[in-house]
């Protein structure tokens, strides 16, 4: 256990709450350790039946992982970078095989490092507060922490919207497109922990979450002008909602163009390849992505512009998508992290 983790037994679940809610819950390298250390004690632990994580405070499950400290790592080339990714991965892919169930209650904010968190797991309960995005190009960089396995498998059209544009879902969207498994009320969140610490046998989860699920507020509000992103090229993409001219089209070309354009085509390419991989394979993919976007210029300019100095004004590498080669894109997938075996450092 960290300051940031509090991972405990409770009756017959092991339960970790996130504790950074000044932060957002946001990941730190030692937080992905703590989880890592709990989640291999309980896997062998007869009497942990199943797992809950949650996030601390009204506000969010986890917004994402430490972005500044990975432009500073990258600035540094001081192995901080890749130390988080290889341990957030690693954690992801133990997420993703995990033997027992895992239940994410991901109530409020779920971005970036908190979707690694919660949709490689069996249970993903959402609740009045949630809000669902996956904004990476924004900041010059992908959709990773299995993002490039998860998205394109919710269906090619809804992933490659949701990877590139950034958009947000509440929890009828959630629940609707796939992200969500259930929707619990959130006023009801403390009473299904407790139910879930009663269990007997882990086959009771799935039933029990059930019994507590209830219809989302509001409409999934996912237009059918969402199969205009089922194209090849991020070009493609652009000119289908133009020429489409709904508002909603209009919007998303919108919010497109201020991406940065290389990582839209690495990130739609990414997702193309992701959607037939193995899990494993897919992250070794966004682990040599991520280790070769700390090169380019678009990573830094997107943080220094978001999160930085916050003029929200980043000089990308390329004027638009189609200023963006196919050998540029093919760099992005260098196989240069070692050993290719291995997330753990």
């Amino acid at each position: 256990m960290t300051d940031t983790i509090i991972a405990r037994i409770d009756g017959a679940i092991g339960r970790i709450t996130l504790a950074r809610p000044d932060a957002l819950n946001a990941l730190t390298t030692p937080m992905c350790e703590a989880m890592t250390r709990a989640l291999l004690d309980w896997r062998d632990d007869a009497d942990v039946l199943a797992v809950v994580v949650d996030g601390a405070g009204d506000r969010a499950f986890c917004a994402g992982g430490d972005v500044v400290m990975l432009h500073d790592s990258g600035k540094a080339k001081d192995g901080r970078a890749e130390a988080f990714w290889r341990t957030e991965y690693a954690l992801n892919e133990l997420i993703q095989t995990y033997p027992k169930p895992y239940v994410a209650l991901i109530d409020g904010i779920v971005m970036g490092g908190g979707v690694g968190l919660s949709v490689h797991g069996d249970h993903r309960v959402a609740g009045d507060t949630t809000l669902f995005a996956m904004p990476e190009t924004g900041i010059g960089y992908f959709p990773d922490v299995g993002g490039t396995y998860f998205l394109p498998r919710l269906r090619a059209d809804i992933g490659n919207w949701l990877g590139l544009t950034g958009a947000r879902l509440g929890p009828a969207e959630c629940f609707e497109i796939g992200v969500a498994t259930a929707y619990v009320p959130t006023d009801k969140h403390a009473a299904l922990i407790k139910a879930l610490a009663d269990i007997q046998d882990g086959a009771e989860v799935a039933g029990l979450i059930q019994s507590f699920a209830a219809t989302p507020p509001g409409d999934a509000d996912v237009p059918t002008e969402v199969q205009l992103f089922d194209r090849d090229s991020v070009a493609d993409i652009l000119a289908a909602l133009d020429d489409e001219g709904s508002d909603w089209s209009a919007k998303q070309a919108k919010l497109i163009r201020r991406k940065s354009p290389l990582a839209l085509a690495t990130t739609l390419e990414a997702l193309r390849r992701g959607a037939t991989m193995e899990f494993r394979d897919a992250m070794m993919m966004e682990l040599d992505l991520s280790l070769n976007f700390l090169t380019t210029q678009d990573f830094y300019e997107g943080i220094r512009a978001q999160l930085i100095d916050k003029d929200r004004n980043p000089g990308w590498s390329h004027e638009d998508v189609e200023a963006v080669t196919d050998e540029q894109v093919e760099r992005m997938f260098r196989q240069v992290a070692e050993p290719r075996q291995e997330f753990h450092t």
